[in-house]
């Protein structure tokens, strides 16, 4: 199994570390080429405006799209900006890829940021877990179809639409695990499911 993790803005570093620590391998990817070899894709938080802007730029929006049609893929933060349905600002042009709308900076500017325990809704494995929040987007509405994997106050902040995870805070600035396993076994499903399809 490969992962990608999106390089074209933010801390992807950080990602390929922890993933480095679950002795998965990982690429950084730039271009459309690169998506064909890689199992999920990771997008690291960063800045929303800047990212639509390189996405927009590179030509990678469609790739984008059509890889998430086959594979999972797993944001923080900005991340989870760009594959929301919509948002509160019309400067970004978000992916599409879960049934929520978000809203930007919701959780404070850059000097308001915290680390804080979260609520998992997955009881039987893991209570809590440990999220950093950095000019945080906040999760206003979500489709039927999307599952709550945790909560911060009442709110969700970490939500599941199929092979998708989106994350509002940082888990890898914490060394939290929970979430990449998480995405890892999603993308471990889907090989399992296409050899099988292969074969049959």
């Amino acid at each position: 199994m490969k992962v990608g993790i999106l390089g074209i803005q933010g801390d992807f570093d950080k990602h390929r570390k922890l993933l480095d620590d679950l002795q998965t391998e990982s690429i950084v990817v730039r271009y459309e080429s690169e998506l064909s070899s890689i199992d999920g894709l990771i997008i690291p938080g960063g800045e929303s405006t800047t990212l639509t802007h390189i996405i927009r730029r590179t030509k990678l929006m469609e790739p984008l799209k059509l890889f998430a049609e086959q594979k999972p893929v797993f944001g923080t933060c900005a991340g989870l900006i760009m594959m929301a349905k919509s948002v509160d600002d019309y400067r970004i042009e978000p992916l599409g890829i879960l049934d929520i709308s978000v809203s930007r900076n919701a959780y404070g500017r850059q000097v308001f940021s915290f680390s804080e325990t979260i609520e998992l809704s997955d009881i039987g494995k893991q209570s809590f877990a440990t999220g950093t929040f950095i000019r945080a987007p906040r999760i206003k509405s979500l489709g039927t179809t999307v599952e709550i994997l945790a909560h911060y106050h009442g709110e969700p902040v970490a939500v599941q639409e199929g092979a998708h995870i989106g994350l509002s805070f940082h888990p890898e600035l914490d060394n939290e695990l929970y979430f990449h396993k998480m995405f890892l076994a999603e993308c471990e499903s889907k090989i399992n499911f296409t050899d099988k399809s292969n074969v049959a």
